[in-house]
């Protein structure tokens, strides 16, 4: 796994690029994710370890996900991502251990996402602006219970949740050792109207 101050970089560098892609102004992506403008600049210069809230946030005001976020640039994108390979990440507000496993080809098409919730650990998100995933979360191991918009769904190994990222999540593993599960986010279905 990276050092943490590695790790801060490469997510700083890759916000601001992302931003600058965008042609964001720190002001406007802070109007849009509702996290400061100081903040931003601190996480953009690799001088803040981001929690996995602030940085879903982030991601909503850039319109991403947050394996889009952890996504690593490749000159040319590979059909195999290796598990060596894959980008490890702790958030640092509840120790979980997020893997990014979806190969670079992916892009677009669907994240697959391995996640360890260290027991008793509470991860709350936001609701994401911009609706641009829905979600579903595939539990291996352990206990998991998602709360979706004030709904608790407890969930045994094997089960599958479907949500969409409009409303308040939170993931809380009410066991004594860690929960082990599959986040797999794809893009959101086109409703008629």
């Amino acid at each position: 796994m990276d050092a943490p101050d590695t790790i801060d970089a490469e997510l700083g560098a890759r916000i601001k690029a992302l931003r600058g892609q965008m042609r964001l102004t720190i002001d406007q992506l802070a109007a849009a994710s509702g996290v400061s403008r100081a903040m931003i600049s601190r996480i953009e210069r690799g001088e803040s370890s981001a929690t996995a809230q602030l940085l879903n946030r982030l991601c909503s005001g850039l319109g991403v996900s947050l394996s889009t976020l952890f996504a690593p640039p490749a000159p040319a994108a590979s059909p195999l991502a290796r598990r060596a390979e894959q980008p490890l990440w702790r958030d640092p507000g509840s120790g979980y251990l997020r893997r990014a496993v979806s190969p670079a080809t992916a892009t677009g098409i669907v994240d697959l996402v391995e996640v360890e919730l260290p027991a008793g650990a509470l991860l709350p998100f936001d609701p994401q602006t911009s609706t641009a995933f829905d979600q579903l979360v595939l539990l291996q191991r352990g206990a998991l219970t998602m709360m979706v918009d004030g709904q608790a769904f407890p969930l045994e190994p094997g089960d599958c949740l479907h949500m969409q990222l409009d409303k308040p999540l939170m993931f809380h593993n009410p066991g004594s050792e860690p929960a082990h599960y599959f986040v797999i986010l794809v893009p959101a279905r086109q409703v008629p109207r």
